[in-house]
């Protein structure tokens, strides 16, 4: 055989392998079911994506003793980096639940809950804890598992460090009110190294100190961090001095007693009972306004200042005014005994999708056809134009609504 002749026969060789080769994967792609690709992302301003994206929990971490608060960790199921987003922001879940009204029927239920670490292009995280009448947070805790896909709208929020960082930061959090804390805290430490941070961390005893190795490795390697913990019901085991620092709550008292004298920002986030206190007492010790920052729990439960002119111009407290909901075909008078516009529209048997019911998540968002309406408290979500948030706003004026 000529070398010309050998070359030739395993030329032949090789092109009837790779047409074989070719035929078993044709025949197993018809095998096997085809899936169409997700649709691409679209991308709005900074990066983040507009409207739900899908995302798969990678895993389930317990942060405190009693595993009364769990970490979940979140990763894009299209696989492309995360925008960054500001140290103190929310992700808003829309969550698939079980729906009273429809037996065997789903309801999408939305919940905003703090991100709880530092922005990473690979994952997310927040951290939930379980509440006894808390139907999501049950829902997380019982039944959300790694390799579950959730969908989840961009992180969003007013309340966040600011990036100046002239003045030392004063992160005060009650319960689970350390995440967006501990959001801020990793932030500065890395970006703004320089810059004096005192954390003051209130909760009811050891068992409930979410993130407790963490915390005090940080304090240990930032000298420029003080990590007070306040235990207001310490149980035998728990050391002062050790586990925590001040037996009682946080409160205006241990503020001044551990603070240097000078200016300060003030970012809080806690239960009612501990916003309620400490927001006014930091006033009257002349705190200015623009250096306290806060978040509480909940539906908005502390005046907040509302933004200058636009929807909120022209509010008159005990205003009486007409109100058309136009899909509904009803009108009806507004005589100020309502909260706000979603509670008013609730009690008339007027049902309009919403999820935080604080101005948080925007699932109440609904176009404004004619009139203004007020914010008595500034909301976390930005409405588009000629919308209005109908769980935190009031009239202003007579109103048509699309709703």
């Amino acid at each position: 055989m000529t070398a010309s002749q050998l070359l030739a026969w395993i030329a032949g060789a090789l092109l009837l392998q790779l047409l074989l080769g070719g035929a078993w994967a044709y025949r197993r792609r018809r095998e096997q079911p085809v899936f169409a690709p997700l649709p691409a992302m679209p991308a709005a301003q900074g990066g983040a994506w507009q409207g739900l994206r899908a995302f798969r929990v990678q895993a389930r971490v317990d942060e405190d003793a009693a595993r009364s608060q769990c970490s979940f960790y979140l990763v894009p199921l299209d696989a492309q980096p995360l925008p960054a987003f500001k140290p103190g922001q929310f992700l808003t879940f829309v969550l698939p639940l079980p729906d009273p009204a429809r037996p065997g029927g789903e309801a999408g239920v939305t919940r905003c809950y703090s991100l709880s670490d530092t922005p990473d292009p690979a994952h997310y995280r927040v951290t939930i804890k379980r509440q006894p009448d808390g139907r999501v947070s049950r829902y997380f805790h019982e039944q959300v598992q790694p390799g579950q896909v959730l969908q989840l709208r961009a992180p969003a929020g007013h309340f966040h460090i600011d990036a100046d960082g002239r003045e030392p930061a004063v992160l005060v959090a009650g319960g689970i009110g350390i995440t967006p804390m501990l959001s801020m805290l990793r932030w500065c430490l890395a970006h703004q190294p320089q810059r004096r941070l005192h954390l003051f961390y209130g909760l009811r005893n050891g068992a409930e100190h979410a993130f407790k190795a963490q915390l005090e490795q940080l304090a240990a390697a930032h000298p420029q961090l003080t990590l007070t913990v306040a235990y207001s019901r310490p149980a035998a085991s728990d050391r002062l001095g050790t586990d925590y620092q001040h037996a009682g709550h946080v409160d205006l008292e241990l503020l001044r007693r551990t603070l240097p004298h000078g200016r300060h920002r003030f970012f809080l986030c806690g239960p009612p009972a501990l916003m309620a206190s400490l927001v006014p007492a930091l006033a009257a010790w002349g705190v200015p306004e623009s250096d306290i920052h806060y978040e509480a729990f909940g539906p908005a439960s502390l005046p907040r200042s509302a933004p200058a002119g636009g929807a909120d111009a022209g509010a008159a407290p005990g205003l009486h005014a007409q109100l058309r909901f136009q899909r509904s075909g009803r009108s009806l008078s507004w005589d100020g005994s309502a909260a706000n516009l979603l509670d008013f529209a609730e009690a008339h048997g007027i049902t309009v999708d919403s999820g935080c019911r604080s101005g948080g998540c925007g699932s109440c968002e609904t176009r404004l056809l004619e009139g203004s309406v007020h914010y008595p408290h500034r909301p976390d979500h930005d409405p588009a134009p000629g919308h209005c948030l109908l769980c935190v706003a009031q009239p202003a004026t007579d109103l048509v609504l699309e709703a």
